[in-house]
């Protein structure tokens, strides 16, 4: 089994937003500085964005909104549980993070006096500021790539090193050939994503789900096993998308003036769009499916969400609408829930940080979906791997270099060995990773209870097991396996927040029908 060897002074798992963004100011500010990333795809399409962005959804501008005022409306969005520094900081450095933007040729419209245009996001003021940019991850990746980042594409990671406590490196995986990578470094920032593939999509296709379908929960594996924190793992999170399709909407159309109606035609959300409560409650009292209709708005704002949906915002939409005979104008768009999956994009999931993006374990930071800052959108990810790099730089700054300890590299390739082989091996990676997550699906999600937590202890034993017998064919395969791994761990901290959370809070995320209240 060959092994490839690699030394930096940054490393970076995950070439998404976070990461290229990381990447970035790291070497604006020491361009002298040996920067990796980690990808587990290409760099130019990895990542939640993959290539445009209709919006940044949090930015305070300055005589509009504050980040005062932004603290309380995630309080509000996210029912009280918020932790307030990290939060307060991406507010506090949006404003200056758009002008920076604008300063890299991305475009944020204005109305007709010169001012942002701003959409009603959250609870409380207009902090949705529109976007036009169709090319913007390949924006990301060029200026990186320009500055002298060296991405290493097809590797994914698997386990942190340490060194006497303090992170010194990580081992990653080429998922094409197999082979591992060992990258020493002085300090990491792990920006790979949440948990898109949590539960099956109602679609049935294990990669047909919402989010980026390669984020399985590495950081938040790794993270675990080199002794930092995770938190919100209870808050299993789902949203209504466009049925078959499984691509978001609602930002999009309801902020713009689209209506959200049940299947009797009552209204259901207008004018704001966290409510998600009220479209989950239509599902389960029989007023579904609920569908959003664009056929009152004038024409000029029917295009203005055609623009965005055609162009920027997934521009597959086109052919699936087309090739339904879908014309905004006459016919509402049908929206199912669809599967659960755990984030602090979107969600309250992910690697405990504070406000400088660090983690539990020195030299070790988290940025982007992987991190537990509330609700953070877009912004947060760019503002912590900006924060991120600025606070490795302060830390290596006269770090020696860190010793990689051979014994958890000769574990690591111990374990690739014994699984790199189909002899007296019958199960298929792709049907074990269909089992996990139905499984998931039947015992972690909305309605939640004790008895449920229990079985699971069951099922995530058995899956262990199960482990032992699945072949592996080559490197894709073996990464697959690695990444129902990664699921199960975390599926087994969601099980133990949820049932430490005793209480029903967020509506669907955490709905408990043995602590209703």
């Amino acid at each position: 089994m060959s092994l490839q060897s690699l030394e930096t002074d940054f490393l970076i798992i995950g070439g998404g937003s976070a990461g290229c963004i990381a990447a970035m100011r790291a070497l604006q500010i020491d361009p002298k500085l040996r920067v990796t990333i980690f990808e587990k795809s290409d760099i130019v399409y990895g990542g939640s964005i993959a290539r445009g962005m209709d919006a940044l959804n949090i930015v305070a501008i300055p005589g509009k909104t504050t980040a005062a005022l932004y603290l309380e409306a995630v309080r509000a969005g996210a029912a009280g549980i918020v932790d307030a520094g990290p939060s307060y900081v991406m507010a506090e450095r949006s404003y200056a993070l758009l002008k920076e933007m604008e300063s890299w040729g991305v475009t944020f419209p204005k109305d007709e006096k010169g001012q942002y245009k701003t959409l009603k996001y959250h609870v409380k003021g207009e902090f949705q500021t529109a976007m036009d940019e169709p090319e913007l991850k390949a924006m990301l990746v060029q200026r990186a790539l320009n500055l002298g980042a060296r991405p290493v594409n097809r590797v994914m990671a698997l386990r942190l090193l340490t060194d006497n406590g303090k992170v010194a490196g990580a081992i990653g995986l080429n998922v094409r050939t197999g082979q591992l990578v060992v990258c020493r470094a002085k300090t990491v920032l792990v920006a790979s994503g949440g948990v898109s593939r949590l539960t099956l999509p109602n679609s049935g296709y294990l990669y047909g789900v919402y989010d980026y379908p390669g984020n399985t929960g590495d950081g938040f594996a790794m993270a675990l096993r080199a002794g930092a924190g995770v938190t919100g793992m209870e808050y299993t999170q789902r949203t209504m998308l466009i049925k078959d399709s499984n691509m978001p909407l609602l930002a999009i159309c309801v902020t713009r003036g689209a209506k959200v109606l049940d299947c009797n035609g009552n209204v259901i959300m207008e004018g704001e769009v966290n409510n998600i409560n009220a479209m989950n409650e239509a599902f389960t009292e029989g007023r579904g499916p609920v569908h959003i209709q664009l056929s009152h708005l004038p024409e000029e704002k029917i295009r203005e969400i055609e623009h965005i949906l055609f162009t920027t915002e997934r521009p597959v939409n086109e052919r699936f609408f087309g090739g339904r005979h879908i014309d905004f104008r006459k016919q509402d768009i049908e929206l199912w829930p669809t599967e659960y999956l755990l984030c602090g994009g979107h969600g309250l999931a992910g690697i405990r940080v504070n406000e400088r993006a660090e983690t539990a374990v020195p030299g070790l930071y988290a940025a982007g979906d992987v991190a537990s800052v509330a609700k953070q959108h877009l912004t947060g990810a760019f503002v912590f791997g900006e924060v991120a790099a600025e606070e490795a730089i302060k830390y290596m700054d006269g770090m020696p270099d860190p010793v990689i300890n051979e014994d958890e590299v000769n574990a690591v390739r111990e374990e690739l060995q014994q699984r790199f082989t189909d002899k007296d091996k019958d199960i298929d990676v792709r049907e074990l990773e269909h089992k996990v997550r139905r499984v998931v699906g039947d015992y972690l999600v909305s309605p939640k209870n004790s008895h449920k937590f229990e079985l699971w202890k069951y099922w995530s034993d058995t899956f262990r097991d199960d482990f032992r017998h699945v072949a592996v064919h080559n490197g894709h395969e073996l990464s697959k396996l690695y990444e129902v791994e990664n699921i199960l761990l975390c599926a087994d901290c969601s099980a133990l927040a949820g049932d430490f959370r005793k209480e029903s809070r967020w509506g669907e995320c955490h709905r408990r029908s043995d602590y209703p209240l």
